[in-house]
């Protein structure tokens, strides 16, 4: 049992630790890579039949709660743990295509399962420090491979990443120290407990700056200038998986913290959460409307979509978590997927800039279907799973009577709209801005063999259609994982 719910650490710090041995063999490296992650994957969905009996969890050495080092595995963590290794196999896969932006450094493998097991480490653990130490983790892999190509640009956008992240660092270390400080423990269980005899206006002091420090690292407003500065300088499968995971930790934690940790709630830092959700989803849709590169838009429109989850929070009930669970989910998989076919757009139109590519239907027919098919779910175009988390959240903020974000919600749908309408016609409908004439048709040049890129989006998109037509399953998923966060089940 101990190694099971230890295994989503263990298993992606073994890939890392194998795959610097085979640093010098760089085809050896990249199998045993891909090797490492569909066995990953395979291994969470062995967790699945023990979770339906009970919680999983375990403690290192002999010491028991709260004082040993905890890890735990509930529903939550299972749904996370899920989109962790489903998308690093597909952005794995789509290395082998043989596109640009196939790892040249023999330290990008490495780096990317240092980060997996940061990201994982942090879905599974019990306590406020180790979640520190797997957030310490990801910030040195995330840097890792930001700057690992040394260039200009890409040191540029390391230092801006870093700057901010670690602020967002030292904030989480001084507010996990004070509550420390006032309650003598780290285990979530046992600092839920301490808090109820915690001075009120210390409890507010604390939780504050908790709750400010993660809203850097999830690219709130106004703290989201990071990511568009530096996520498009990354490689395409590295920036996916950048994208669907990395704020999706720190959704993670805000849902840990805020339902199960901090709790009763109190009423006005949900507010101010709410607003500041509002402001996130206006601001992205705003930047993703004004920017024509592709790029630019799927990082703008992240920073869009993490509103609606954190908006989804900020209701602080359980049909709220149940729909920022079920948006965490559908949005991982769809940015995921919008960003690799970015790269393949990108490998046949020779540019992510929309103005300096198009006709791409006429001769990639199928691109455009698989383009469609997320983002159509990104702007929530009934049937497809952007549809149903938007139903979930709206039907929650009309019950509260919070007409007002409901229909901003509704207006940001409807500018989310344009931008996949603009990538359409810009990439896809207009003649290639290299035609000269109507009767000519232009036809790019490429060697490299694409099948697995396709593959992997493919993937992808069939995870969205299954969520799609069968949003049930995924719902019940998300409202038992919401009813357990609250002590419910």
């Amino acid at each position: 049992m101990n190694f099971l719910v230890t295994s989503p650490i263990l298993l992606p710090l073994l890939a890392a630790g194998i795959t610097v041995i085979l640093r010098y063999r760089q085809t050896a490296q990249y199998w045993v890579g891909l090797l490492s992650a569909l066995l990953i994957l395979l291994n969470h969905f062995m967790l699945y039949s023990p979770l339906q009996q009970q919680t999983l969890s375990s403690q290192f050495g002999e010491w028991q709660l709260p004082y040993g080092i905890g890890f735990q595995i509930d529903v939550l963590s299972y749904i996370m743990l899920t989109i962790s290794a489903l998308i690093t196999f597909c952005c794995l896969l789509f290395m082998l295509s043989g596109l640009s932006t196939r790892p040249l450094n023999s330290l990008t493998l490495p780096l990317i399962f240092g980060l997996i097991a940061g990201v994982n480490g942090s879905f599974i653990t019990q306590d406020f420090f180790n979640l520190y130490v797997w957030f310490e983790v990801i910030l040195i892999c995330a840097i890792g491979l930001l700057a690992i190509g040394r260039k200009i640009s890409q040191l540029d956008a390391a230092f801006k990443y870093m700057v901010l992240n670690l602020f967002g660092t030292l904030l989480l270390l001084t507010s996990i120290a004070l509550l420390y400080g006032s309650t003598g423990n780290l285990n979530f269980q046992a600092v839920q407990a301490a808090l109820s005899s915690i001075n009120p206006a210390t409890k507010l002091m604390m939780i504050t700056l908790f709750i400010v420090a993660v809203l850097i690292k999830v690219a709130a407003f106004p703290v989201f200038t990071w990511m568009p500065a530096s996520y498009h300088t990354l490689p395409i499968p590295v920036m996916a998986l950048f994208s669907a995971l990395l704020t999706k930790v720190a959704v993670y934690t805000l849902l840990r913290s805020l339902s199960q940790v901090f709790t009763p709630t109190i009423d006005i830092l949900q507010l101010v959460l709410a607003w500041i959700a509002i402001c996130t989803m206006v601001v992205g849709v705003l930047g993703a409307a004004y920017h024509w590169d592709m790029r630019r838009i799927l990082v703008f429109h992240s920073i869009s979509q993490i509103g609606y989850i954190l908006l989804g929070i900020s209701l602080a009930s359980p049909d709220g978590n149940t729909a920022a669970i079920y948006y965490t989910f559908h949005h991982s998989i769809v940015k995921a997927c919008l960003i690799l076919i970015a790269g393949v757009i990108y490998l046949y139109a020779g540019s992510y800039d929309l103005r300096k590519i198009g006709g791409l239907y006429n001769i990639k027919p199928w691109l455009a279907i698989l383009f469609a098919i997320p983002a159509l779910s990104l702007v929530g175009i009934p049937p497809f799973s952007g549809f149903w988390a938007k139903v979930l959240l709206l039907r929650e903020t009309i019950e509260q009577g919070r007409a007002l974000w409901t229909a901003i919600a509704l207006i940001v749908s409807v500018l989310t709209l344009y931008s996949m309408m603009k990538i359409w016609f810009e990439a896809f409908c207009k003649p290639h801005p290299l035609v000269c004439d109507s009767s000519s048709v232009w036809q790019p040049t490429v060697r490299q063999n694409v099948k697995p890129a396709v593959i992997a989006i493919s993937i992808l998109c069939i995870a969205i259609l299954f969520i799609s037509l069968l949003p049930n399953l995924l719902y019940d998923f998300s409202h038992r994982a919401a009813l357990q966060l609250g002590d419910l089940l």
